[in-house]
């Protein structure tokens, strides 16, 4: 007979390689053969809403693993809350409108000028269409679960509709309002920018200090004197109309050769440095309070710059007297406004000098500082020129520097609803905490919001202009334009006459005649995006506002969590969340931002096409995602590594199931030998972390806790010495099925706490599970908590028999290395131990040699009675020496009784009577 015929060795057909990047194709493919979204929405119906709301990734080019991350994490959430009794329903949705389209087809050859603004916004349109189909195929490669048939997407009909309206609403309570003011502009884009389109980058600026003359020092400053200005932006000066100084500042009249000059007291040393004055005078100390309404000349023009009192005025840097150019700066805009200084913008859009500088008409802003310099020189103003290096802001499409340019723009005020918008962070949970207070300081101190652009591609502005020039908002106008839209789209506004977009019969005093003009600016792409609450949570009816989670990276608190805040506090008095939860960016293995000009760059396509998605999801239940984090092929690796080692903890469980139906075989708990029950004890702990883990987000706690589990709970302990039971028993042995039954308890459970992160290995298991009959894992509710008897007695006292079995794998290896022994199985142990100890060990009734995977065991004496050689620890010492007997050719287990039976003499006692009994 050959007796390994009658070993009953694990028989699985879930395979050993998970062979991930063909696998996970053929399982999307049943799922949505099962429409396997629509079946879970079906089976959570009535449970109580959780409404985790996308954040619309812009439809322009493939995905980066900043959108793996985003995506993956949303993915974990709506899973996790769909298997634990909530109704989880998750429409992916996508940002269309704005500048990068638009670049994107000019780039193509595109040429806006020769056809309509309707021909372009079509052309617009598809290209969008086309990105949105190739970015939705690359995140339901990833795995991500949604109505991806069904998602919501800026440029349809009823999104804009409910822009409008959120428009109208806004505008009907006064948060809307045309006005001149300076805002970033955008020379290379041609249009006006908010905040959160800015990003900061170095540039070389030119550094001069420049002297005003006094014409008329109110008694306070002689003719002549000299007010010093400091500014980065010599291009400003033809704008100039005054220079501010702080009220409760001093400021030293200082006499420097035959020159006498004006800088404030606690700057005075640096502009001496900087100026290289010697032999300075202070001929006296005055409040900047006492400089109001001095005048200056200009130095290049014949006019005169005002001295004007601000607070915004400060001594960080410069002289303590500031260059104020009303248009073309916000605090010189509003202080100018209070001395009715007036605006003045001498720069085009494109960003050239307008003939409002005479002398400089025609140059590019930029180019405009040499001659300015130059023009400063001439009139003995220039004192010093020098360049610097500083942080400036850049428009974030183009990379290209922006200025602030005053222009005639559509503004949402945020004075008005500052508090309420205050007060509505509060009421949010932000996760992490420090979120709250970056959007709380960034909402106190943002100015209004710019929400008008010059540019075709987005939502129209719905504003109609009487012939008097009045601006016309009303109920009856919002209403039948968004009606319009909701049938049309947006591109009828371009399409058609102001008075062909006017309700039918429309009247108005301003317009005598009948005629009216409609706004050619569209509004901010922010401004869209914010409208989501209305335009998708409310809009939809399988949503609900507010959102219980928004998820985004933690540059959205500037942007979609800014503007979705503002909108719809201004329309609903509320945020649009519940919460609030925010990722950091992803970089490279060295903490460097990726770059295609570095080579950096890691695509989740090409991890996917190599690696599969369950490494790159796993990668991201990894990592401390609120931080940034690193990706890189090694850490990948590592990754995969532990991919591996869950993968074949199934396969064991599944390979040692194959004879087990749980209907029938499933031991009771209280039935099940102690370490058996210890086992579910630990299963059970492992449950309830894993399940306040995802409660809380902590998903890098769920990589950790499940790893532990699977390499030290079963491989290296359960698994590790079961294989004597599994594998030599019986069939029906009572111990064998006690294991069986914690295996298949383990399986399931594992595969449920699993599938939020590893839905593909998770279904695939699933497929091989014994007696399950739901068609999928996503198809089950979360394991439950349970809370075992005797469990603290039990994990106190298994852990202990735990740290005791690892002091003697320990001296098994030692005596492996030192040719005492060959395998374990060839050893016999004997350990000397204090009174606990030994109670501890007699308290054990499972096998001890099984336990310590030897053939030989005892206790020999007491802790102080051990020989010198004993390996000598606080409780135990531990003797290893080779077993007595000879090797069972069944279960290799040396013991004195192989032989005994006649029939089979190459097997030990146990094994031929296993053999006789079934074979």
């Amino acid at each position: 007979m050959d007796y390994k015929d009658t070993l009953l060795m694990p028989k699985t057909e879930f395979p050993m390689r998970g062979n991930l990047p063909k696998k996970e194709p053929e399982i999307q493919e049943k799922w949505n053969e099962l429409n396997i979204y629509q079946k879970v929405q079906e089976r959570t119906k009535g449970k109580p809403l959780f409404v985790l709301h996308d954040g619309p990734p812009y439809a322009n080019g493939n995905l980066h693993m900043g959108h793996a991350l985003n995506k993956t994490l949303k993915d974990f959430i709506v899973r996790y809350k769909s298997m634990s009794g909530y109704c989880a329903p998750y429409v992916p949705g996508w940002d269309t409108h704005g500048l990068p389209i638009e670049q994107a087809l000019t780039n193509k050859g595109v040429n806006r000028k020769e056809m309509t603004v309707a021909e372009f916004r079509e052309l617009c349109t598809k290209y969008a269409y086309e990105q949105i189909d190739n970015q939705r195929n690359e995140f339901k490669r990833i795995g991500v679960r949604g109505d991806w048939e069904n998602p919501y997407i800026t440029l349809t009909p009823s999104y804009e509709a409910q822009q409008i309206q959120v428009f109208g609403e806004m505008a009907k309570k006064g948060y809307i309002y045309k006005g001149k003011k300076p805002v970033y502009w955008s020379p290379s884009s041609e249009s006006a920018l908010a905040e959160a389109e800015i990003e900061y980058k170095d540039k070389r600026s030119p550094s001069i200090y420049v002297s005003f003359s006094v014409e008329d020092g109110k008694g306070v400053l002689d003719q002549g004197t000299k007010l010093i200005i400091w500014t980065t932006t010599p291009w400003t000066l033809p704008a100039n109309l005054g220079i501010a100084v702080h009220p409760e500042l001093n400021y030293s009249v200082v006499k420097v050769g035959k020159d006498t000059f004006v800088v404030a007291q606690s700057l005075l040393e640096e502009v001496t440095n900087v100026l290289e004055w010697e032999n300075i005078e202070i001929v006296k100390t005055i409040k900047g309070s006492e400089l109001d309404r001095v005048t200056t000349k200009h130095p290049f023009y014949d006019r005169e710059s005002l001295v004007i009192l601000g607070e915004h005025v400060t001594v960080d840097s410069g002289t303590g007297c500031v260059h104020t150019a009303p248009g073309h700066g916000e605090d010189d805009f509003y202080v100018g406004q209070k001395y009715d200084l007036g605006v003045l913008c001498p720069v085009d859009d494109r960003g050239h000098m307008t003939d409002e500088a005479p002398g400089f008409e025609g140059l590019f802003y930029d180019a405009a500082n040499k001659p300015i310099t130059e023009k400063l020189e001439e009139s003995g103003a220039l004192l010093k020129l020098e360049f610097i290096t500083h942080s400036y802001p850049h428009d974030w499409r183009t990379k290209k520097p922006v200025i602030y340019r005053a222009t005639s723009q559509w503004f949402a005020s945020i004075d008005d609803i500052r508090e309420e918008l205050l007060d509505a962070i509060k009421e949010v949970k932000w996760v992490p905490n420090w979120g709250e207070i970056r959007i709380f300081n960034m909402v106190r101190d943002r100015g209004d919001w710019c929400i008008s652009r010059q540019r075709v591609w987005g939502v129209p502005i719905p504003v109609f202009y009487a012939e008097n020039g009045e601006s016309i908002i009303t109920d009856e106008t919002i209403d039948h334009v968004a009606k319009l839209f909701r049938e049309h789209g947006s591109n009828i506004w371009f399409e058609k006459e102001a008075k062909d977009l006017l309700p039918e019969g429309f009247e108005h005093p301003g317009s005598p005649n009948g005629t009216f003009t409609k706004e050619s600016d569209i509004m901010d792409v922010w401004f869209d995006s914010g409208s989501s609450h209305q335009s998708v949570l409310v809009e939809r009816e399988d949503l609900q506002r507010p959102a219980d989670l928004y998820l985004e990276g933690s540059d959205q608190y500037r942007g979609w969590f800014n503007s979705s805040l503002t909108t719809a506090v201004a329309v609903t008095g509320k945020a649009p969340y519940k919460g609030v939860l925010s990722h950091g960016f992803v970089l490279d293995g060295q903490g460097r931002k990726m770059s295609k000009s570095v080579g950096n760059v890691i695509e989740p396509s090409k991890v996917t096409n190599q690696m599969g998605a369950e490494i790159l999801r796993l990668w991201v239940a990894s990592v401390d995602y609120q931080a940034d984090v690193r990706v890189s092929d090694p850490i990948l690796k590592q990754v995969s590594e532990v991919y591996r080692k869950i993968r074949n903890t199934f396969r064991f469980l599944l390979g040692n199931l194959n004879d087990f139906n749980p209907a029938e075989d499933s031991i009771a708990y209280e039935n099940l030998r102690e370490v058996d029950q210890f086992m579910l004890v630990k299963l059970n702990s492992l449950i309830k972390t894993v399940s306040e883990s995802y409660d809380k987000y902590e998903f890098a706690n769920i990589y950790h806790a499940v790893n532990n589990f699977c390499t030290l709970d079963l491989s290296s302990f359960y698994m590790d010495f079961a294989k004597d039971v599994l594998y030599i028993e019986a069939k029906d042995n009572y111990e064998r099925r006690a294991m069986q039954t914690v295996m298949y308890e383990s399986v399931v459970a594992l595969a449920k706490l699993l599938s939020p992160i590893l839905p593909h290995t998770a279904d695939e298991v699933w497929s091989h599970t014994p007696g399950v009959e739901e068609e999928s894992v996503q198809l089950t509710d979360f394991p439950e908590y349970k809370q075992l008897d005797r469990a603290d007695e039990l994990t106190d006292k298994w852990q202990a028999f735990l740290d005791l079995r690892d002091e003697v794998l320990k001296a098994l290896e030692e005596a492996r290395n030192e040719k005492v022994i060959g395998k374990s199985l060839t050893a016999k142990v004997t350990l000397y131990v204090d009174e606990d100890t030994k109670n501890l060990l007699d308290s054990i009734k499972e096998s001890k040699k099984q336990l310590f995977i030897v053939s030989g065991y005892e206790v020999a004496g007491a802790l102080e009675d051990a020989p010198e050689h004993a390996l000598k620890l606080n409780h135990a010492a531990i003797v290893v020496e080779k077993a007595d007997g000879e090797t069972c050719e069944r279960c290799w287990v040396v013991t004195p009784d192989v032989g005994e039976d006649k029939d089979h003499p190459t097997l030990c006692t146990r094994c031929a009577t296993v053999v006789k009994e079934n074979f």
